[in-house]
């Protein structure tokens, strides 16, 4: 069915009604109406900018979101986002939704970044990118005929961007550190060289008296399953009893100074549950993997397993793996819940596995 380019919407109200009137387009309206709540009143707001030849600095980036099948359907999710490193800092990101014609039906919509910038960073093109294919990336979201799936796509796309930020601040502040090492080194006199030497011993005694420090509960002890690797990103699951919720924070400090684990991307993406007399206690901690601790958190709930706190670790390797991670998070607790006979299946040899008191990995 062919359709007219849609009129110009002052307000995201009068979009809504357009589409209502619509019964083929009645499911955007509603899902419309579930961003606007999800993300705000002032998040979402129809595309107004509808001339194909503006004359600004923006006229270029405008004519390629303007362009496309008429009658589509266009608008503005304004959302924030923050990095792990800094997460009390928020940036704003701006996202263009095209909707065609046809979508849900049979086609997905698009999402384009309006943002030239992500915290202090320039956009490029490798992000720009990545967020034009959202739906039809191997790692982006999965969509199929029928289903509507704006939110998935602007979520995930909200966690590539602070992933993306979260690189470009690293590697800031790797170069910032190498710099300064490097001029130390060529402004140190022998006193000053001493002194650092000795800050250093200093800093490595208080991470050994940490370590001293960070011992598991007695009586505990993990089982860890067999890595998981995909694209070179590794999934560790462990998995160990308790008896009380006090424990949780002894246990994780225990794995944090294992220095192999401590410097994974995610060291203790974790959740637990445990019963105390009628008390049933529990929590997850994402550990910067956004939702992955909630995640973990369902898994026990299905699960129906108590006084259980189950951990995964993940290293990055490089690739960007999108909704892949959370299944091979999920799957590395499950091997893990299994192993240590925490669900009524048994284990199978394919989830072998050792035991350890610290759960270090080979």
């Amino acid at each position: 069915m062919s359709r007219t380019p849609s009129p110009h919407f002052p307000t995201l109200e009068a979009l809504i009604e357009h589409l209502s009137a619509d019964p083929e387009r009645e499911e955007l309206a509603a899902e419309l109406g579930a961003l606007q709540s999800i993300y705000g009143d002032d998040a979402v707001r129809p595309w107004g900018r509808d001339s194909d030849s503006t004359s600004d600095g923006d006229g270029q980036e405008r004519r390629r979101v303007n362009g496309g099948e008429r009658g589509t359907i266009r608008y503005e999710v304004a959302v924030t986002i923050s990095s792990s490193l800094d997460p009390s800092t928020t940036h704003p990101l701006t996202l263009i939704v095209s909707l065609p014609p046809s979508y849900p039906i049979s086609s997905p919509p698009q999402l384009q970044l309006l943002s030239r910038y992500v915290g202090p960073y320039g956009v490029d093109a490798a992000l720009f990118g990545a967020v034009l294919r959202t739906y039809i990336s191997r790692d982006g979201v999965e969509w199929a005929p029928g289903g509507v799936c704006v939110f998935d796509g602007v979520e995930w796309v909200r966690e590539t961007c602070a992933r993306w930020l979260e690189e470009r601040m690293s590697e800031r502040r790797a170069g910032e550190i190498l710099r300064e090492d490097e001029r130390a080194d060529g402004r140190d006199e022998p006193e000053e060289a001493e002194g650092r030497v000795k800050a250093v011993e200093e800093r490595v005694k208080s991470a050994e008296q940490l370590e001293a420090e960070a011992r598991m509960p007695e009586g505990v002890e993990f089982v860890v399953a067999e890595p998981i690797v995909d694209r070179k990103s590794v999934f560790i699951g462990r998995a160990c009893q308790i008896t009380h919720p006090s424990q949780v924070s002894t246990i994780l400090a225990h794995l944090m100074s294992d220095r192999k684990i401590a410097r994974a991307a995610h060291p203790i993406i974790n959740a637990w549950r445990c019963r105390v007399v009628a008390n049933l206690h529990q929590d997850n901690d994402d550990d910067g993997e956004t939702a992955a601790g909630g995640r973990l958190a369902h898994l026990l709930q299905i699960l129906d397993v108590e006084n259980v706190l189950v951990v995964v670790t993940r290293y990055f390797g490089g690739i960007h793996l999108g909704p892949d991670r959370f299944k091979h998070i999920n799957q590395a607790a499950r091997n893990a819940l299994e192993l240590g006979g925490f669900l009524d299946a048994p284990a199978t040899d394919s989830l072998s596995g050792r035991k350890k008191g610290r759960g270090a990995h080979k």
